[in-house]
């Protein structure tokens, strides 16, 4: 079958789908999608020194015991990377169920800068990098930054952990397929 226009002998070429990539298109969306199927914990980085700033994350990892080291992953345009960097520390507000709040508050790029953004929370700071701690979060740990890793538009800040605590609550909050989910604190 031809085209509007096309003459008797003039045919459409077949067309072979290309992959997002060569057509220009980003294929990001896609894995975002694939990504959202993977459930992952969710944090609050924060950082202290002369720009605190707090950022939602859930790239976030435990690398090694032994020396206890740690990762999160931060976009190199983001308020965040340049906080850590600048304070050479950061801390990890592991958030507990009941904390959907902060979570959305501290992904919201419209929030105030600086130690205002802090007002919205109850918080101590880390008495290792005065980095923020969230009074109600599961856990927290403070980091001494001990390498930075180029990933892409993205940067792996590896943290030596130099301090850790834990919070009286039980039952975690979780990000999967684009929403909010709570698992209890006991296994199966």
């Amino acid at each position: 079958m031809g085209h509007p226009g096309a003459g008797p002998t003039e045919r459409t070429p077949l067309r072979v789908p290309t992959s997002p990539s060569r057509r220009g298109l980003s294929p990001q969306p896609a894995l975002r999608q694939v990504m959202a199927q993977f459930a992952t914990g969710v944090t609050v980085l924060t950082a202290g020194g002369a720009d605190p700033h707090g950022m939602t994350a859930n790239a976030f990892s435990s690398v090694s015991l032994d020396p206890p080291l740690v990762l999160c992953c931060v976009a190199k345009a983001a308020r965040m990377h340049s906080s850590i960097v600048a304070a050479g520390s950061f801390a990890v507000n592991i958030l507990a169920s009941d904390q959907q709040a902060v979570s959305k508050y501290f992904a919201d790029w419209k929030r105030p800068d600086g130690l205002a953004q802090f007002d919205a929370v109850s918080w101590t700071p880390g008495g290792k990098t005065g980095a923020p701690l969230f009074t109600g979060a599961l856990a927290w740990l403070e980091c001494e930054l001990a390498q930075v890793v180029e990933g892409g538009d993205h940067s792996v800040f590896l943290g030596r952990v130099v301090a850790t605590g834990r919070g009286a609550g039980e039952d975690a909050l979780i990000f999967y397929s684009g929403g909010y989910h709570d698992v209890e604190g006991r296994a199966a």
